[in-house]
């Protein structure tokens, strides 16, 4: 009987058969292709009242006045061909106004933005004036004091040219502080750009202060500072001090002291309405021509946001009040 041999596996086998067994590979499926992104298409200068620095708004306003999607396309359009802007040389400074609006059903207090526009062959002014019902007196500054000035407003289709080949005609106010730094400053110092207004000085109009009667009074007193106000040309002071007295906002012992100080801040007033007047005077005396033609020809136009409906009904209330420099907007758009 013969014995079956066991065959030895050849070398080609023994490869073979040491090799893991292969996984078929899995096919994946094809994602369906997403629907295109579009993004609307900004408008050439639709951050341009952004750019405008908003002065005399509280630091802590800053994020309610952003906070809607404010549209100033009625600005923008006032710069192209039959606008009110069109072809002008023009600086742009913002202001922000609490107003009670209707919104969504509801009246809220909303910190509305506002433009002013000046139509002027060169800068309405180089300073700020800074006043609030706190300070004894107002100041007069140079904006730079304030780290603002007059800057070149350029287009988003010319932020890649050099500025100085534009020969741009739009300036707006522009403002270096940041906020972020404030911490680092003293409190009063924070305070004033809140109580900055842009300042202008009209040579052909008499100043409110020239014109004013009237006296602001905080007198120190020594159980509590006397608030008043008094008109030199309407109070007589004997009945006026008299008055305070009789309803115990000035103690008797003080009439004479408080009587004496009234006295000289009214000879300061009248001191500083004759000089503004002198110096109005001095000022048209000297001016050109040239001048006193732009100065006459100078117009302001203050724009509000147009409605849409993301934004609150600001309709009611608006107003040509800018401030107490500049007087009323020729026109509010």
């Amino acid at each position: 009987m013969k014995r079956k041999v066991r065959r030895q596996p050849t070398q080609k086998e023994e490869s073979n058969s040491s090799k893991a067994p292969t996984r078929a590979k899995r096919v994946k499926a094809s994602k369906p292709e997403s629907e295109p992104e579009f993004f609307e298409e900004k408008r050439n200068m639709e951050d341009l009242w952004k750019e405008t620095f908003p002065v005399g708004t509280e630091w802590d306003q800053f994020d309610l006045l952003y906070q809607f999607k404010w549209n100033f396309s009625n600005l923008e359009k006032a710069f192209e061909e039959g606008g009110k802007l069109y072809g002008k040389k023009v600086y742009l400074f913002g202001c922000s106004e609490p107003q009670l609006v209707s919104y969504k059903g509801e009246n809220k207090v909303i910190c509305i933005p506002a433009v002013v526009a000046v139509v002027s062959p060169f800068p309405p002014s180089d300073k700020i004036g800074i006043n609030s019902v706190q300070r004894e007196a107002e100041e007069i500054v140079p904006m730079k004091q304030m780290k603002m000035d007059w800057v070149p407003y350029i287009p988003l289709e010319n932020r890649e040219s050099q500025v100085d080949r534009l020969k741009t005609q739009i300036f707006i106010l522009s403002c270096t502080q940041r906020r972020a730094a404030l911490k680092h400053l003293k409190i009063d110092r924070v305070k004033k750009y809140e109580y900055c207004l842009p300042y202008f000085y009209q040579p052909f109009k008499e100043d409110e202060l020239e014109q004013s009667t009237e006296v602001q009074i905080i007198f120190p007193a020594e159980s509590k500072p006397v608030f008043c106000e008094f008109d030199w040309e309407l109070d007589e002071l004997e009945e006026f001090t008299d008055k305070l007295i009789e309803e115990e906002e000035l103690d008797t012992d003080q009439k004479d002291a408080f009587k004496d100080f009234v006295k000289e801040k009214v000879r300061e007033a009248k001191k500083a309405n004759r000089q503004a007047r002198e110096a109005r005077k001095k000022a048209l005396e000297e001016m050109s021509e040239e001048a006193k033609a732009a100065f006459e020809n100078m117009k302001f136009y203050k724009f509000y946001p147009v409605q849409t409906e993301d934004t609150p009904d600001i309709s009611n209330v608006k107003a040509p009040f800018i401030n107490r420099y500049y007087g009323k907007a020729h026109e509010v758009l």
